[in-house]
């Protein structure tokens, strides 16, 4: 007899594709469970008018999930890990965190008229005096305002074909999404530069997709650890004991990026960047972290290396240290804006 899974997932183009893939690895690895997914329309979903960070409150694309999760009308979630708050509802847990994909921000410019001719910006640093750059996200206007204090960047909500609409009908200059969202949607020759972390450290999480599941229901649990991808585990749950400790949301100017450095070659091809190594003993584990004002002008930047099996306490060390740079007297006067 065949089982039956519910996934509940939000309604987007991404939302929709990350819950398809789920679903056919669920197929792969148990061909005798049906699969059927069940769209929710979340708080941020429906607020597309305000700026996240102004909507407040954690959870904004989880909650009416997460609910649906504990009123048994759905067996398991799929979520985009950065949405994902880092204190979960009793109940439940992230059962598995598949393996990520190129963790970066995408740097995405319209094509330039000049008279006649019409020209491409080939990247962030060629935007002209004042270009006018659309973001939703604090910790990348944060990043990109300490390199650009002349930019000019605007609030720019809404799912990904909206936003490149709006960069299409001239809107902006240049937008920033996540080159994840972008490569999963077909639409990679769009990217005309991708972001090292250097210029824009990247969400907790960005890149990761996260499957949340009730404690207790043995079956989905079974069957969402053959899901589980360990290095990725590893470094997103060291990004996230990090946010833990600065008590950030999703919506906060915080990133950071941890990856697994195999101890035999520190020197790696730019794929093995964004393709994490397997967990072994000789791997290191280093987390980037950052905390930026508002306006750009401070950013405060620490690392830490450790062993992947401390990933939570390197996390939390982390963001101890970046406190005692200063970085909790930015973020209170940001939560008190």
């Amino acid at each position: 007899m065949k089982k039956k899974v519910i996934i509940a997932t939000r309604g987007s183009k991404l939302a929709l594709w990350q819950a398809e893939w789920v679903k056919a690895q669920i197929e792969k690895v148990s061909p005798d469970t049906e699969v059927e997914l069940k769209k929710i329309k979340t708080t941020g979903d429906m607020i597309l008018d305000v700026p996240l960070a102004q909507v407040g409150g954690k959870g904004l694309f989880v909650k009416e999930i997460e609910e649906a999760l504990l009123k048994k009308k759905a067996d398991l979630a799929v979520h985009s890990m950065k949405d994902v708050p880092t204190d979960l509802p009793e109940g439940l847990h992230l059962a598995a965190i598949c393996k990520r994909e190129d963790p970066r921000d995408a740097f995405i410019a319209r094509m330039q008229k000049t008279g006649d001719r019409t020209q491409a910006i080939k990247g962030f640093k060629d935007l002209p005096k004042g270009a006018h750059v659309g973001t939703s996200s604090l910790r990348r206007i944060c990043q990109l305002l300490n390199k650009r204090p002349d930019l000019k960047i605007t609030h720019l909500r809404g799912n990904l074909d909206t936003r490149l609409r709006k960069l299409d009908e001239g809107q902006f200059d240049a937008i920033i999404l996540a080159v994840a969202g972008v490569k999963r949607l077909g639409w990679k020759e769009r990217i005309t530069q991708v972001l090292e972390p250097e210029i824009s450290l990247p969400a907790i999480g960005q890149g990761a997709v996260g499957i949340e599941c009730r404690m207790d229901d043995e079956f989905i649990n079974k069957l969402l650890k053959k899901l589980n991808h360990k290095a990725t585990s590893v470094c997103v749950r060291a990004e996230r004991s990090f946010l833990k400790k600065l008590e950030g949301g999703c919506q906060v100017p915080i990133g950071a990026y941890a990856q697994l450095i195999s101890q035999k070659s520190e020197v790696r091809s730019q794929k093995s960047k964004t393709n994490p190594s397997p967990v072994t003993r000789h791997s290191s584990l280093v987390i980037k972290g950052l905390v930026g004002s508002l306006d750009g002008k401070t950013l405060i930047r620490a690392s830490k290396t450790g062993k992947p099996e401390d990933a939570e306490t390197l996390g939390t060390k982390l963001a101890e240290v970046l406190l005692s740079k200063g970085a909790g007297k930015i973020l209170a006067e940001v939560y008190g804006k």
